[in-house]
């Protein structure tokens, strides 16, 4: 058997930043070869992986990434089993490398779509390997739950705790920096149900406004006012049902959503509000 120096342990520790341990054991096995125990490290994931396969994955975060031009954005769920990795470098440095790759590549509409694309950071390894080395590192399950991609205008926003993530979509030409991100953050607190009335059960609203009339009808109103009544206790029926654009804005409740975006030069197209493991 070759002699495992404590050189060799070394520098197999520096290349896949695992424990000594661990690194002494894959270069007894490979007989002191170094690529040899890469590839015997390599195989352990997958016993990890099956060890670890009915694990629960409760913790974890979102992240989004915006184009620089606000054109598009993404939003990605990056799950774990525990809080303390969900916090780790390793963690959100895969959930980083994720949302870059699924913003400035060819899209994916699931997980193992964008799994076998390269890591943008180092485009001669695939997500997937990158996904790999942090499992062997950490010795727990990480899964992405969902993944997102809508074009722009569009504003971002996670809660602090990294449990509520918001994509917000527009169109029109902003004269605001800050009201994309605002919306997001707006959805985030208020949770409208749907962003435009025409989202809600048409048969719902055509009844709602029927009522509506007849009681301003029959209340005497002058038939060329009935219209505009019934107009305005629909933008209270909106609000009442969730309709983003007909909330009072957040940040300024002397507003509604749709006047604070018209100001800003822009219209609500829809949006995506995500809570960690709630589909």
């Amino acid at each position: 058997m070759a002699e495992i120096t404590a050189a060799a342990v070394k520098a197999l520790r520096e290349r896949t930043d695992l424990p000594m341990m661990e690194c002494k054991k894959a270069l007894v096995a490979a007989n002191g070869d170094e690529e040899g125990a890469v590839e015997y490290l390599k195989n352990q994931v997958g016993k990890v992986m099956d060890k670890r396969k009915d694990n629960v994955t409760a913790e974890g975060k979102f992240c989004v990434a915006i184009a620089d031009d606000g054109s598009a954005g993404v939003m990605i769920e990056m799950m774990c089993e525990s809080d303390p990795v969900s916090k780790s470098d390793d963690f959100n440095f895969l959930a980083a490398q994720c949302a870059k790759q699924l913003l400035t590549g060819p899209g994916a509409t699931t997980a193992d779509e964008l799994m076998a694309q390269p890591v943008p950071d180092d485009p001669s390894k695939t997500l997937k390997d990158l996904h790999e080395e942090i499992t062997n590192k950490i010795r727990e399950k990480m899964v992405i739950g969902r993944v997102i991609k809508v074009d722009g205008p569009v504003g971002s926003y996670v809660h602090h705790d990294g449990k509520t993530g918001v994509l917000f979509q527009a169109a029109g030409e902003s004269k605001s920096e800050d009201i994309l991100k605002d919306m997001a953050m707006h959805i985030a607190a208020l949770k409208p149900k749907v962003a435009l009335p025409e989202e809600l059960d048409a048969a719902d609203v055509d009844a709602q406004r029927a009522e509506l009339s007849e009681k301003a009808k029959a209340s005497g109103k002058p038939e060329n006012i009935v219209d505009k009544i019934v107009d305005g206790q629909m933008k209270k029926f909106f609000d009442e049902q969730g309709v983003l654009i007909a909330q009072a804005f957040a940040k300024d409740d002397s507003k509604t959503v749709e006047k604070a975006l018209d100001e800003a030069g822009l219209k609500a197209v829809g949006f995506t509000c995500w809570e960690l493991g709630k589909k």
